[in-house]
């Protein structure tokens, strides 16, 4: 039966990561112009929204999906021998680590804290990007 199930559950898989990198993506741009917005501002506090929304709404359950369903492809697959699979997985708990970034960050800036520069948040918009352009070779090329 599951393997009958195999082609969706991949393609919620790829679903889930392109929902989650969307969401990774956009929230950096958010604290970029959050940065701007004065504190106590009506600007400010929707962005407070916009943030906690994404975060909760999209970007949160879209990392969970990813990461059952992936595990799932790679037992199913028998990929765990595989070392491209060891390189994707660093790289994905690395993009789960600057996830847990950005969630530290929208709770900073839910409380009116603002230690870093737009500058900053311009320069880790990139992260996820980079991370992401790695998983993808590592899944398509398979280079070792």
């Amino acid at each position: 039966m599951l393997d009958e199930l195999y082609p969706w559950i991949k393609a919620l898989h790829v679903i889930a990561v392109i929902s989650w990198m969307a969401g990774m993506l956009y929230l950096p741009r958010l604290f970029v112009y959050h940065c701007e917005a004065e504190i106590g501002s009506k600007q400010s506090e929707t962005f407070k929204v916009m943030e906690r929304r994404l975060l909760k709404a999209i970007i949160n359950p879209a990392m969970t999906v990813t990461w059952v369903l992936g595990l799932y492809l790679a037992w199913s697959g028998h990929w765990f021998a595989s070392p491209w699979l060891h390189v994707k997985l660093a790289l994905v708990l690395a993009m789960s680590a600057v996830h847990g970034f950005f969630s530290r960050w929208v709770k900073d800036f839910a409380a009116d804290k603002r230690p870093r520069s737009q500058k900053f948040y311009r320069i880790i918009n990139e992260v996820p990007t980079v991370l992401m352009i790695f998983i993808v070779i590592m899944v398509i090329v398979k280079p070792f």
